[in-house]
Formats: C-alpha cells, sequence, structure tokens
C-alpha cells in the first residue's frame, strides 16, 4: 500500500510539473507574439499590401476607402461596411492538394470582382482574385490588362490602367487602380454616376469564357450623417451618429469632431449649431467609437425652444455638416432631414 501511494503522489508530482511547463510554453509563445505586431500603418509602410495585414487579437482587419488598412473591433467592422466606409478583406484560398489515393484533387477559390467605394475625380480600388493569373508562386506577378479589363461610366467606355499587380507572392489576388476622368462626353462626372468594370476570364474551368461584372456607384463625399435611438421627439434622446474616415487621425486613440461643425436649421428661421446648449449634449464633441472605426457619435435631445422660437411638433428640421476634407478637394454638404415627432 505505501509503494502505491508513493507511486500516485510522483504521478501527480510529474502532471503538476508537466502542466505548468505547458502553461509557460504558451504563455512565452503567445504573448511576445502579440506583443510585437506592429500597427497597420507600419506594417503597410514596410511593403506588406493591405489584405495580409496582422492585427492584435481581439481585432479584425478592414481596408478603409482610401485603401489604407485599419484593425478594428470586431463590432465595428459591420458598422463600417454598412456606412461604405470600409471592406472586410475576403481571404484567399490557395490551391490546396488533398492527399487521397486517386487522383489528387485541387481545390480553387472562386474568381471575383472586390471593390473599394469611389468618389468621382478621383481613384476606383479593386481587387481581381484568379488564382488561374498566379503562375509564379514564388514572386508577385504583373499581368497586363489588355483583353482583360473593360471600363465603363454610365455606358461609355474610359480607358484604364495597363498593368495590375498581385497583392503577394501566390496570392491570386490582383490589385488594380484606375484613375477616373473629370469629364465624361464632356460633361462633368456627378453623383450617383456608375463605373462598370468587366473582367474578361478566358481560362474558366468548364473551358468556356465567363465575364465578371461590378458596378461602383460614385459619390461625392465618404461622410453620412443619420439618427437612431429615440428618434426626433421633443425632449427625448436622441444618437446622432457621423460617418466620417477624413476626421480619424489617429489610429490608436478616439478622434473627435466638435459640435462646433454641425449646423441645426429648422422652421420659422431657427439656425444654429449643436453647441447650442439648448440641445443638452453628453458632450462638447462627436467621439469616435473606437478607435480606427471612423464613426462618431453625439446624443442629443431636440428642445421645446431655440432661439427664443418655438419648436413644434411636424415641423421639419436640418442637420447639416459640411465635408472640407473630399477627395475632390470640394466643400460637399451632408444633410440629415427630419420632422419634429
Amino acid at each position: 500500500m505505501i509503494k502505491k501511494s508513493k507511486l500516485y503522489v510522483n504521478k501527480l508530482f510529474v502532471n503538476k510539473i508537466l502542466f505548468g511547463i505547458t502553461i509557460f510554453l504558451i504563455l512565452s509563445i503567445t504573448i511576445p507574439v502579440n506583443a510585437d505586431i506592429e500597427s497597420p500603418k507600419k506594417q503597410w509602410k514596410q511593403g506588406i499590401s493591405a489584405e495580409e495585414i496582422i492585427c492584435k487579437s481581439g481585432r479584425d482587419l478592414v481596408i478603409r476607402t482610401n485603401g489604407m488598412p485599419a484593425c478594428v473591433k470586431p463590432t465595428s467592422v459591420d458598422k463600417m461596411e454598412k456606412a461604405g466606409i470600409a471592406i472586410r478583406p475576403k481571404t484567399v484560398s490557395i490551391p490546396i492538394e488533398i492527399p487521397i489515393e486517386i487522383p489528387t484533387q485541387i481545390i480553387k477559390s472562386e474568381k471575383e470582382i472586390q471593390t473599394v467605394s469611389a468618389t468621382n475625380n478621383s481613384i476606383v480600388n479593386f481587387y481581381i482574385t484568379d488564382p488561374d493569373l498566379n503562375i509564379a508562386h514564388s514572386g508577385v506577378e504583373v499581368i497586363s490588362t489588355k483583353g482583360l479589363l473593360e471600363f465603363t461610366i454610365n455606358g461609355v467606355p474610359i480607358s484604364g490602367p495597363e498593368t495590375m499587380i498581385e497583392t503577394g507572392p501566390d496570392t491570386g489576388q490582383f490589385y488594380v487602380r484606375l484613375q477616373l476622368p473629370e469629364l465624361i462626353n464632356g460633361k462633368p462626372i456627378t453623383q450617383d454616376d456608375i463605373v462598370l468594370i468587366k473582367y474578361i476570364d478566358e481560362s474558366d474551368a468548364s473551358g468556356d469564357q465567363r465575364i465578371l461584372v461590378k458596378s461602383v456607384p460614385l459619390t461625392t463625399t465618404f461622410a453620412k450623417v443619420e439618427s437612431s435611438g429615440g428618434g426626433s421627439r421633443i425632449g427625448h434622446e436622441f444618437t446622432l451618429r457621423l460617418y466620417e474616415p477624413d476626421a480619424n487621425r489617429d489610429s490608436k486613440d478616439e478622434d473627435r469632431i466638435p459640435l462646433s461643425m454641425l449646423e441645426y436649421r429648422g422652421e420659422g428661421g431657427i439656425r444654429t449649431t449643436l453647441t447650442n446648449p439648448k440641445f443638452d449634449a453628453n458632450s462638447s464633441s462627436l467621439i469616435e467609437t473606437g478607435p480606427n472605426t471612423g464613426i462618431f457619435e453625439v446624443i442629443i435631445k431636440i428642445p421645446r425652444q431655440l432661439d427664443g422660437k418655438t419648436v413644434h411638433i411636424g415641423d421639419w428640421y436640418e442637420i447639416r455638416y459640411i465635408d472640407r476634407t473630399t477627395p475632390s478637394s470640394t466643400d460637399e454638404k451632408i444633410i440629415l432631414k427630419g420632422r419634429i415627432g
């Protein structure tokens, strides 16, 4: 009995030592790796493609509308995509050999066109995923676009780039940068004009030619204003939200937009900024919802009186924001319209 007890105690001792060594190895491997990960901007400046940026644990990679990568909270990704200010890069599946007896099967990713939102007089950034073009697996491919890509705006053909470049060795995903013209048929490009991208795939798996088409609506600005929670009833709190990627200057901290940059207009000649204490704002600024999201919020109330004038149920109102940092270098009015409830 004494020998068995000693053996049992020895086993417990050994198991505890092994458990301790395992925990030490896990911590020594995972903690430094996460700590050593540099910011998305630094990785991008080092030549790492936007789609291959590595984020720290608890952050997801997105590509903002200006082509810059960002690591944000998972809860912010869907908001940014819905707002049209960023996209979530899709994982490219590299052909993988499956070890079965006969024959070896190759799995390939689907071919697609992925775009980033564009503005008139600006750039359309987009990506072609086609593993068939990935021939030099150890290097980065530069492919001629002749016979592969066609571009139109509202049905009118426009010239495009002569080449497209792979995002990294063996990715099968190619970056294309399309510079938009200022005029189409002698007329300036306007809001909601449509850029059509056509990719002619000559090497479809079925042996037939296949054409991929992607449309990109143009806009004069990426900024958007909306409200949520409680509507616009007099004396009730509601959230005013502004999507403004250009105001996201610090990727590691929440940025702010002064309330003085938003103007309130209403019936009877009411005209004031949100700095007016009658709005009872919870902050002197719209505060970014998290580092690098480009989404700014403030909670306000619409009062019974503004500038000595009474606000009535059913009155119209507008909240205006002037975007002065558009890619086209023009000042654009972003207006939220509503009625007092």
